[in-house]
């Protein structure tokens, strides 16, 4: 069955908690300190974000969360279970951001990661996403990258 991408519901939070911790666990011993994701309040970012899943087979493998700002949107995280990795979903989690900033009316969509998660700074870039600048933020050495949607 192909993946599909859904709206996030409060019942989903089990696994949207698991597919984050699983999927940012492993840079635990770079950073020395949980990843901004793995701190996060899932309970509150439902409830205040835009949150959509990707199911394969009913289960929930991935998730995106967006945030609409006055300049665009925040692609504020993004996480695919790590027995699913590798078959494309995080690019279609990509995608799918991408076209709900569109639909926002966004002419940009911009992220951050941690300067350790090396990989997700040559996959984002790889999806087009530009460097816009580094700094320490809420106390994470952070990129911050953005793509233009015009």
């Amino acid at each position: 069955m192909s993946p599909t991408i859904r709206a996030a519901t409060p019942a989903d939070r089990p696994a949207i908690e698991r597919i984050v911790h699983d999927a940012y666990v492993g840079y635990l011993p770079r950073m020395g300190k949980k990843p901004g994701p793995m701190r996060a309040d899932y309970a509150a970012v439902l409830a205040t974000r835009r949150v959509d899943v990707v199911e394969e087979d009913g289960a929930v493998v991935g998730l995106v969360v967006l945030e609409r700002e006055p300049e665009g949107m925040l692609l504020e995280n993004v996480a695919v279970a790590p027995e699913a990795q590798g078959r494309g979903l995080g690019r279609l989690l990509l995608d799918h951001a991408e076209a709900v900033a569109r639909a926002a009316g966004c002419t940009a969509i911009r992220l951050y990661t941690h300067v350790t998660m090396v990989e997700n700074i040559a996959r984002y870039t790889r999806a087009g996403y530009l460097e816009t600048g580094r700094a320490d933020a809420d106390g994470f050495d952070r990129v911050f990258m953005a793509k233009s949607l015009g």
